[in-house]
């Protein structure tokens, strides 16, 4: 990735991810929570396979059982805290830190009984790329970095110590993990930046099929996928501050008509020229979203009333902004039609809140169009 590629490569992954990014993160942190509580299981079995085998040695086993031990009763903390419908946003920046500094410990651990030992033990020091590729399953880019850098920090400084310390060559060798060297050490301090390299760009290509998958292609705003994802958090949010929610299901009329007198490019731009109405009208916290064809749905943050006027506003808006197809043609007057639902009246999720908009939606092209319809009559 070359010239404006590698700036966007940079710029999406260490900006913020978006609601459906968070939304994928929160199921993404709860796997890697049952990913650790099983690894912290399994690594059960490895002390226990020394004793049997007569292979147990007091400064290393020692060490590893009680990073096992650490690790089983964290992981099923972390393991607690990543259940629904719990969404902690510190989170995965806390398990992340902890992945890694877990790891550097038992290094440490294992560096006080052989310095050659906590620099050159592969099994150990492994778990440092364990939880920089588990950051991928988080889909936030910030993470992946994080995580990296804080294994390149940790590792450095325990390899910076054990030099500084040794006073001869000698306890730098050990028979079971040769010489710890400044070369090995680099090395993999170059293996960490290589695996949060690849793992960044993995999680580069997820937010941009995200990304693909969840806005409408021709106008850029939300599509129904995005909508359903992050309605559950709107309500959520509504709920928790006492707030309203309003669901405008909304279709232009006969829009038809200026594909056939105009051609599908105009009938493009003229969907363009009323996303852009719309986005000069909405307040913050208004949602705008692109069903497909003609159809929209405006999440507004209102009760019913509030929300018609808004809807009447931006009714008259659209109207008094004619389309014009092209430089030598007349004028297309656009208008739409539009029905209204209110969270949790009407409906407690988005099926409900829809099938309410709808029938609304249809009243008012029955009754002429050009209308916008919030009650039942």
């Amino acid at each position: 990735m070359t010239g404006l590629g590698l700036r966007d490569f940079w710029r999406q992954l260490r900006a913020p991810p978006d609601t459906l990014m968070l939304e994928i993160g929160a199921g993404g942190e709860l796997l890697v929570a049952k990913l650790r509580a099983g690894l912290s299981l399994l690594l059960l079995l490895l002390p226990l396979v020394n004793i049997i085998t007569g292979e147990f040695s007091p400064s290393e086993g020692t060490a590893g059982l009680l990073g096992v031990v650490l690790a089983v009763l964290f992981s099923q903390l972390w393991l607690l805290l990543a259940r629904p419908p719990r969404r902690l946003r510190w989170l995965p920046w806390a398990t992340a830190s902890y992945d890694v500094t877990l790891t550097t410990l038992v290094l440490v651990l294992l560096a006080l009984g052989s310095p050659a030992a906590g620099l050159n033990s592969m099994v150990v020091w492994a778990f440092y790329l364990v939880s920089i590729l588990m950051t991928a399953l988080r889909n936030d880019g910030r993470l992946t970095l994080y995580t990296g850098a804080l294994a390149i920090l940790q590792y450095g400084a325990l390899a910076a110590a054990v030099f500084h310390l040794a006073h001869a060559p000698e306890q730098l060798a050990s028979a079971d993990y040769g010489t710890a060297r400044i070369s090995n050490v680099l090395q993999r301090e170059l293996l960490l930046a290589i695996a949060t390299a690849i793992t960044a760009t993995v999680v580069f290509r997820m937010q941009r099929l995200v990304e693909l998958s969840g806005n409408d292609g021709l106008t850029g705003l939300p599509n129904r996928t995005l909508l359903v994802h992050r309605f559950p958090s709107l309500a959520d949010g509504a709920r928790e501050n006492g707030g309203s929610l309003s669901i405008c299901l909304l279709d232009l009329d006969y829009f038809r008509r200026v594909n056939d007198e105009a051609g599908r490019a105009a009938g493009d731009r003229a969907l363009r020229h009323v996303v852009g109405v719309f986005r000069q009208a909405l307040d913050h916290g208004d949602w705008l979203v692109r069903l497909g064809g003609e159809e929209f749905v405006l999440v507004m943050p209102l009760p019913t009333g509030r929300a018609w006027e808004r809807m009447e506003a931006l009714r008259r808006e659209l109207a008094a902004a004619p389309f014009q197809p092209g430089r030598d043609d007349d004028p297309m007057r656009l208008t739409f039609s539009a029905g209204i639902a209110s969270w949790p009246q009407d409906g407690n999720d988005l099926s409900q809140l829809l099938r309410r908009a709808d029938l609304r939606l249809r009243r008012a092209k029955l009754e002429g169009r050009n209308r916008v319809v919030a009650r039942d009559t």
